[in-house]
């Protein structure tokens, strides 16, 4: 095992193995390293670590140091220089007349070599166009001819799935896709379809071959001879991700019938003659396993009257506790909001009686038309309290029994004559405090007079000794 760090230069996916030479390099941080074409700005994508000697690729070159900020303006300058180099270089491509297509300019990091890399449908003769850039940049020149694949990944871009390219993303290298590849996976064979954005066939075809291929080598070829559970027929089509085929039955030849890989029994696998072929019992149909559900209780939480820890918790004093003579103690006019209980306790208790003999009395409907009488007998009896109370004899009406008429007249008979009755012509005697009451018309009917209620105090301000007019009577 040895002890390396994995470096990424710019513009590349592929990592590449460095010795550290003593130095704790960590993730992220920039190092300066030695290479073939001499010193290189780089990366790291993985800090020390151990690797074994088959995967290294000898001579391991060395890390010189770690990147400074000085060397950090040093890369910076070149980007420049970069951008200023590939203007001039179409501009000398042109005065030349060649038939080339120049994609990016890469400048060493001590920037004594300047590498070209351009597009060609052929060999072109750039010689005369080397010996001018020379002459300008005053460096050496690389002209490097690269394939479409190539200038994809350089440039970048988004693919048809939308997501940027594979190549300029995480690909190492380009894999050889071929059409067979599309034809395994049962794709359309429209270039538009299956191309990418270089014109080449798209590179993701390569990624699911491998599952495609073992799937295929489980799944019967078209224009089979199976035993299906229906009995025998010819494959006609095979859907390799589901892993079913579509069967032309011999008893029905018309429509097509779908089944399962595990579901049918090959009796010859492609195209051929039945001679000789022994068909046997049908297979058993295929039968899901229903999962079963797991049933999950509600978790419904205790009510807060019924939760322990609150009837543990201490209560303030109850406030409705009995006093002398049986009554209830108030403090003040403070009272609960509930008919002035006091304490979460009590009030809980009677919130969920409530509750109970409510949910009761909806359910019984006997109750309701118990209640709606009781409530009408209540408002006749008023009525009638009401009447006796202003004078009116109670009318007599076609429901109510005779006898009960009578003792209702007898009744009000002897309550008014228990009322003083005054002569006629006598006036009223004074008042107490010596003001006249009035007097009552000739010939009027000696109706009952009712006492005059006072709502406390006295009326006009009065003071007690002073005169005044005596109440009116109602």
């Amino acid at each position: 095992m040895i002890e390396v760090i994995s470096v990424r230069f710019r513009g590349g996916c592929k990592n590449y193995y460095f010795d550290p030479k003593g130095l704790q390099v960590k993730m992220g941080e920039q190092v300066i390293v030695e290479t073939a074409q001499g010193a290189e700005f780089a990366t790291c994508t993985e800090g020390n670590h151990e690797v074994e000697e088959s995967a290294i690729v000898k001579p391991l070159c060395a890390v010189l140091r770690m990147a400074t900020d000085n060397d950090r303006r040093v890369v910076e300058y070149n980007r420049k220089r970069e951008s200023e180099a590939f203007d001039i270089c179409e501009k000398k491509i042109a005065d030349h007349g060649l038939e080339m297509k120049l994609v990016n300019v890469s400048i060493g990091f001590d920037g004594n070599k300047i590498i070209f890399y351009f597009t060609a449908d052929g060999r072109v003769d750039f010689r005369e166009l080397v010996r001018d850039l020379a002459s300008v940049f005053r460096a050496r020149i690389e002209l490097r001819q690269i394939g479409v694949r190539d200038e994809a990944k350089m440039i970048g871009g988004l693919g048809i799935c939308g997501r940027p390219f594979c190549c300029s993303e995480f690909l190492d290298g380009f894999m050889p896709v071929s059409i067979k590849m599309a034809k395994t996976q049962n794709l359309s064979l429209n270039p538009a379809k299956i191309s990418g954005t270089c014109g080449r066939l798209m590179c993701c075809l390569k990624y699911e071959q491998y599952a495609y291929e073992d799937a295929a080598r489980r799944m019967p070829k078209v224009e089979s001879f199976v035993q299906t559970p229906d009995g025998p027929g010819n494959v006609k089509s095979i859907d390799l991700l589901r892993e079913t085929v579509k069967v032309s039955l011999d008893s029905s030849p018309e429509g097509l019938k779908q089944y399962r890989n595990c579901e049918i029994r090959i009796l010859r696998n492609g195209k051929g003659s039945r001679d000789g072929i022994e068909i046997g019992e049908r297979t058993e149909r295929y039968v899901e396993e229903q999962a079963e559900e797991l049933v999950i209780p509600p978790l419904i939480a205790a009510p807060f009257f019924v939760d322990t820890a609150l009837e543990e918790a201490p209560v303030r004093e109850k406030m409705s506790e009995e006093s002398d003579g049986g009554k209830p103690r108030h403090r003040g006019n403070r009272r609960g909001r509930k008919g002035g209980r006091s304490g979460a306790e009590e009030r809980s208790g009677v919130v969920a009686e409530k509750k109970i003999e409510k949910k009761k009395k909806e359910k019984d409907p006997a109750e309701k038309v118990e209640k709606a009488v009781e409530k009408a007998e209540k408002a006749d009896k008023s009525e009638k309290r009401s009447d006796r109370r202003r004078g009116k004899k109670p009318q007599k009406t076609a429901d109510a029994p005779s006898g009960e008429m009578q003792q209702a007249e007898k009744s009000e008979k002897k309550r008014l004559s228990r009322l003083p009755k005054k002569p006629k012509g006598e006036s009223t005697p004074p008042s107490k405090e010596g003001q006249e009451q009035p007097k009552t018309a000739e010939g009027s009917d000696n109706k009952p007079r009712r006492k005059p209620h006072h709502r406390g105090g006295r009326r006009g301000g009065k003071k007690p000794g002073e005169g005044g007019a005596a109440p009116k009577a109602e």
